[in-house]
C-alpha cells in the first residue's frame, strides 16, 4: 500500500513538474508564437484558410517584430489601463449609491465586476 502510494505520489509529482516546465518554457515572444502555432494547426485541422492566412501574417509579424522587453512593456500599459478603469468605474459605482436608485446601482456593480475581471486577466497575461 505505501509502495503504491508512493509511487501515485512521484507520477503526480513529475506530471506537475513537466508541466511548469512546459509553461515556463513558453514565456515572452516565444509564449506568443507558440501559442499562434498551435492555432494554426487547429484552424488546419478545420480547413478554415481565412484563419490560417491571418495567423500566418500574425507569426511572421511576431518574428519580425516581437521583443521580450516589448511584450512585456505592453503587457504592463495594458494592466495600468485596465487598473485605470476599475478606478472610473469604482467612483461611477459611488456616484450611484449617492443618487440611491438601486437599478441603476447594479448596472455598475456588473460593470466593475467586468472591469474587475479584466484586470486579472491582464495581471495574468503579465506574468506570463
Amino acid at each position: 500500500m505505501n509502495q503504491s502510494l508512493v509511487k501515485a505520489s512521484l507520477c503526480l509529482f513529475a506530471l506537475s513538474f513537466f508541466s511548469t516546465q512546459a509553461s515556463a518554457a513558453a514565456s515572452g515572444c516565444a509564449g506568443k508564437k507558440q501559442e499562434i502555432e498551435q492555432q494554426i494547426k487547429y484552424a488546419q485541422q478545420h480547413g478554415n484558410t481565412h484563419r490560417i492566412a491571418g495567423l500566418e501574417k500574425a507569426l511572421s509579424e511576431v518574428d519580425e517584430n516581437c521583443t521580450d522587453s516589448g511584450l512585456l512593456r505592453e503587457r504592463q500599459d495594458k494592466v495600468a489601463e485596465k487598473k485605470q478603469k476599475v478606478r472610473e468605474r469604482e467612483q461611477a459605482l459611488m456616484e450611484a449609491r449617492a443618487d440611491g436608485r438601486e437599478e441603476k446601482i447594479e448596472k455598475k456593480m456588473e460593470k466593475l465586476d467586468e472591469a474587475r475581471d479584466e484586470l486579472k486577466e491582464a495581471e495574468a497575461d503579465l506574468s506570463r
